[in-house]
């Protein structure tokens, strides 16, 4: 056998392999303490750490003991050991070697592609340029590979691997560098993983803000163990010392992902982790591994939220993360169990709750206690522990107990008998307790036999749930069918479906015939829904989520019902998911109700916009007949203005008309009226009546044979119409102006600035009665006289009379005329101030008719 050269294995692989040399920080390392010889890796596992022989002297790799004085009579067993633990020594360095080697040969490649791709030539050219440039600069072809690889990265990490290929002591000054290698120093004096988490977290973590670092192992049954950590109380980390498997932590994550997980903030991920309630910021769970096989995680905890991530930075966390890999090949997992008897005592009471048939759990007092009342952890669950309120036993374990149940806080409730059972060490024994649980904003509740006993700093509660009382069955009972709603419950694993009877009277089969699978439930639905079925299953079974839909259910006698289904994933203790429970729901009632209110919606929207269709039609002609603004007119001596005010709703389009005009005998016809009512209908028997009174002056009869004609025209032509107006002729030659009234307000006159009303004569309201006779009176208007025609949108009030609007409007005229006069506004500036100052209150439309006599 050869013996390995006088170099040690360690410094050559430095020497030789500057792109690695951060990932074998610790390879040559004094342990803390001497380990059993011959205790070699397992195949595939790399090496433990080697110390000293069990002599405390070197041993020469296959070669005889160099003690001068070696015993006469040597122990036949040791000396075979001590040569087994040189050969597995020498192996060890071979393979060193071999690996450095073939590190060293990566990097000559890597360099060699570089000149490729700078040289423009072939690579074994840019292999020779490489062997020639290295022999002119009287360095190793290794070093200047290097050399070149690390200008090309700019790395300053790679920097550092370049001081070390020179084999010279650190002469950068780059602080990233100075920390990483008091972190390699402190690592090798101490040689475990506490001691490097430590080193990590002093030298290389607090400058960029993180507050604590631990380091996981792996364990081949998905556990984990905490190996070492920084920055948590004690109590915390021996809390934390074991995680069993199926507990989702970033730590657990990170190995499933073989990757770096970073979580901004860890409140927001929901996931339980070593110091979740006092280091709340944000988390990075970077895996560990050696040779490509994964032994652990380093997890990385901020305060404040997880800050932004460089890639030079993240390289640095996985040289970290190979370091922390370094001190785990040779962590056994009796750092804890040695110094913490309290811990030896729950591994005790862990092995005895997990022989107990009824669900248990532990309990212990939560690490950052300090006073009353005291707060309890639930640190263990047994594997029959099945949550009432059927969440995962992951959400349960490491929560404080009243964060699990905070509705054990009532009164005589769960909570009140723990901390008595922890005063005074009494067990407690009940056969009815209330149990109850806030999940999603519902309480749900079950009562339990329970029982509470102390075991030194630990307690355990067991339950025995009593979930089949009759009571609570008839009203489960009535409530299903009350409801019209059906439970099921599928285990996946052994194809069992139980469901209750009112499902398969929804389904339309009999209870003896064979329940439906999730799974086969398209197959019974409507065509159409169908992909909402799809939908309902993906995000139930492969995203394991809960889930609901509606859809319709086609049964084998024909009938349709509309079935809403609502279903949860039941995990198991390993987080796998095994049953799947839910409810289906008849809704066909409330389908069609909501069918029925639909097309009650559709029809008063359509309704809704005919009538404002109409509203717009019937807006659209009043203006196109009597716009609201209209120039002044000059009728012979007389001077016209008009104002046209419309409603102030627009659905209440109004039938107020008016019209002046020159008839063929010369006369000026000067007419006011007002249709009842409002909307398409006001407006086109408003265009009927001026049109037919329009065509009736052409005649030559007076005012009151003009109404009685109108009269009939709006009894028989028209469609159940009524109106008022007013209708005077004035005669240019003898201002003589001959009116009459149909049921409408008289005009107002004034004259040298007192205004009155003209006579209230006889008259009915116009489509009335069949035949009708309408007083005529006359008048012979002055220069200067102003005549007002209106209709009662502009006087009327709901708490005045008649008679009392009509005095107001007098008061009104006089003021408005003088207001008028003095802003020298004329005819349509005291129009103007009636209608500004005018004090109706019903909202209607207002016509406003002012004739003044030059």
């Amino acid at each position: 056998m050869q013996h390995p050269p006088e170099q040690p294995a360690a410094d050559r692989a430095r020497a030789a392999d500057p792109a690695t040399v951060l990932p074998r920080v610790g390879a040559q390392r004094t342990p803390a303490g001497p380990q059993p010889v011959g205790d070699a890796a397992p195949p595939g596992e790399a090496s433990p750490s080697y110390g000293p022989e069990p002599t405390g002297r070197p041993a020469a790799p296959g070669g005889p003991d160099p003690d001068p004085d070696p015993d006469p009579d040597p122990d036949p067993t040791a000396t075979a050991m001590g040569r087994l633990a040189s050969t597995v020594e020498w192996l060890r360095r071979e393979l060193d070697q071999a690996q450095a080697d073939s590190a060293g040969r990566a990097v000559v490649e890597l360099a060699v592609g570089v000149l490729v791709e700078r040289l423009r030539c072939g690579p074994t050219e840019a292999a020779r340029q490489l062997e020639g440039l290295a022999e002119q600069a009287g360095v190793t072809t290794l070093a200047l590979a290097a050399d070149l690889v690390n200008q090309v990265a700019a790395d300053r990490i790679s920097a550092l691997a370049r001081d070390f290929v020179a084999g010279t002591a650190v002469r950068t000054t780059d602080p990233v560098a100075r920390r990483l290698r008091s972190i390699e120093a402190d690592t090798v004096a101490g040689g475990d993983a506490e001691s490097a988490a430590r080193s990590m977290l002093e030298h290389a973590l607090r400058p960029l803000g993180v507050a604590a670092v631990a380091v996981w192992a792996a364990h081949p049954d998905l556990s984990l163990s905490l190996a070492g950590s920084a920055g948590f109380q004690p109590e915390e980390a021996r809390r934390w010392r074991h995680v069993p498997p199926g507990v989702p932590t970033p730590a657990r994550r990170a190995l499933d992902e073989r990757g770096t997980v970073a979580y901004p903030v860890l409140a927001d991920a929901s996931l339980p982790s070593i110091g979740q309630h006092d280091v709340r910021g944000g988390r990075l769970a970077v895996p560990a591994g050696v040779g490509g096989r994964l032994i652990g995680v380093l997890e990385l905890c901020w305060n404040e939220e997880l800050p932004e991530r460089s890639q030079p930075l993240q390289r640095q966390f996985e040289a970290l993360a190979e370091v922390a890999a370094a001190t785990l090949e040779s962590w056994d997992g009796r750092e804890f169990s040695a110094t913490d008897p309290a811990d030896a005592q729950f591994d005790e009471l862990r092995q005895l709750a997990d022989g107990l048939f009824d669900p248990c759990l532990v309990l212990r007092l939560a690490p950052d206690h300090d006073g009353l009342p005291p707060r309890f952890v639930i640190r263990h669950v047994n594997p029959s522990f099945a949550d009432f309120a059927g969440r995962p036993t992951v959400a349960i374990v490491g929560r404080r107990l009243l964060e699990a149940y905070p509705l054990a806080a009532a009164p005589g409730g769960l909570a009140e008998m723990v901390e008595h059972v922890f005063a005074t060490g009494e067990p407690f024994r009940t056969q009815d307790m209330r149990l109850a649980a806030l999940v999603d904003g519902v309480p749900l509740t079950a009562r339990a036999q329970v029982g509470i006993s102390r075991h030194g700093t630990h307690l355990v509660v067991v339950w025995r749930l009593d979930d089949g009382t009759p009571r609570v069955a008839r009203l489960l009972q009535h409530a299903q069918r009350l409801g019209r709603i059906g439970g099921f419950e599928e285990n996946l694993a052994t194809r069992r479906i139980d469901w209750n009877e009112t499902l398969f009277e929804l389904h339309g089969l009999a209870p003896t015939d064979r329940p439906i699978a999730l799974d086969q439930l398209a197959e019974h639905a409507h065509p159409d829904d169908r992909q909402t079925i799809g939908r309902f299953l993906r995000t139930l079974l492969h995203h394991r989520r809960p889930a609901s839909t509606a859809f319709r259910l086609q049964r084998a006698d024909g009938v349709t019902r509309h079935i809403r289904v609502v279903a949860e994933p039941v995990h198991d203790p390993d987080s796998g998911l095994r049953v799947v429970r839910g409810a289906y729901q008849d809704i066909s009632a409330q389908h069609w109700t909501e069918v029925a209110l639909a097309a009650t919606r559709d029809q008063l929207a359509q309704s809704e916009q005919q009538a404002a269709e109409r509203s717009r039609l019937a807006l659209q002609l009043q203006h196109a007949i009597m716009p609201p603004a209209r120039g002044p007119l000059d009728l012979h001596d007389l001077h016209v203005a008009v104002r046209y005010r419309p409603a102030e709703k627009d659905h209440l389009v109004g039938g107020d008309w008016y019209d002046a005009l020159v008839l063929p005998t010369g006369d000026v016809l000067i007419c006011v009226g007002d249709v009842a009512g409002h909307g398409i209908e006001a407006a086109t028997g408003m265009v009927a009546l001026r049109n037919a009174l329009r065509g009736l002056a052409a005649t030559g009869a007076g005012p009151g044979q003009l109404l009685n004609w109108l009269n009939s025209v709006t009894h028989h032509l028209t469609d159940n119409v009524t109106a008022t107006a007013v209708c005077g002729l004035y005669e240019p030659a003898t201002r003589r102006l001959r009116w009459a009234r149909a049921g409408h307000p008289p005009p107002v006159l004034l004259r040298e600035g007192r205004a009155r009303t003209l006579p209230q004569l006889g008259g009915i309201l116009l489509g009335a009665v069949d035949q009708a006779d309408y007083q005529e009176e006359e008048i012979v208007l002055r220069p200067g006289d102003t005549l007002v025609m209106y209709t009662d949108g502009l006087i009327e009030r709901r708490d005045e009379s008649l008679q009392a609007s009509l005095s107001n409007l007098t008061t009104l005229a006089e003021r408005a005329h003088r207001l008028a006069a003095e802003g020298g506004d004329g005819l349509e500036g005291h129009l103007d101030h009636l209608l500004q100052y005018s004090g109706a209150d019903t909202d209607d439309d207002t016509c406003l008719v002012g004739v003044a006599v030059g």
